[in-house]
């Protein structure tokens, strides 16, 4: 019997779907969403909840949820997306300075210093105090899936945008498709019937007033 395998195994050794999870699981929270396959985001969407719940815990001082959330999600360091580009034309020495102190002592804060303009910032400190912040009066479901249906990859796999929610930013390639001929002139064509039907029905209305005689030419009459 298939006892206790209910979980994706997306053609991967255990370690290798552990690993792919995490850094999914970070880049999301550091860019906000992610574009993957359906079934990655199917998979990844409960890893994200449950880090999330953790990461509130651990904003109340919970240290143990603090712990879990290093076990599970690993603690990499993220350079400010306003800085990107400069860290990208740095050198490796200078590189090495802003992701770690003198006394080898990482950056965590994301604050400047030792001389440096930026430094690097830790990803559980992003994730409890920037992301959880936003969630705080949010009981749950914390994330959407966007299905983008099959984009032409070669595998033709179905693609979707995994996205924290409060990050309503278009995923670029969900576009509404242009309206063809056909429906363009089915269109025109109800339109201008509904606008026959309520001419038609005004004309009917007007009518009756204009035939029914009026109180003053009755009584003249029954003079």
């Amino acid at each position: 019997m298939r006892h206790l395998v209910a979980r994706r195994k997306l053609n991967r050794t255990k370690e290798h779907r552990l690993a792919l999870r995490r850094n999914m699981a970070q880049s999301l929270f550091e860019h906000g969403q992610i574009r993957t396959t359906l079934p990655k985001a199917k998979d990844v969407r409960p890893f994200v909840e449950r880090l999330i719940t953790l990461a509130k815990k651990a904003r109340t001082g919970d240290l143990a949820a603090r712990q879990r959330l290093v076990s599970l999600l690993g603690d990499r360091a993220v350079i400010p997306k306003e800085f990107q580009e400069e860290y990208d034309s740095m050198s490796d020495a200078r590189r090495a300075r802003v992701l770690r102190a003198r006394s080898g002592r990482r950056h965590r804060l994301g604050q400047a210093r030792g001389g440096q303009k930026f430094t690097a910032v830790s990803i559980i400190h992003h994730l409890i105090n920037n992301v959880a912040a936003e969630f705080e009066n949010r009981p749950g479901g914390y994330t959407r899936v966007i299905h983008l249906g099959h984009t032409g990859r070669v595998d033709n796999a179905p693609m979707a945008v995994l996205q924290l929610v409060g990050k309503e930013e278009s995923p670029g390639t969900v576009t509404r498709p242009e309206k063809t001929a056909r429906q363009r002139r089915t269109e025109r064509r109800y339109a201008a019937a509904a606008k026959a039907v309520k001419r038609g029905r005004t004309a009917k209305a007007e009518a009756p007033a204009a035939e029914q005689p009026s109180e003053s030419s009755g009584e003249a009459q029954a003079e």
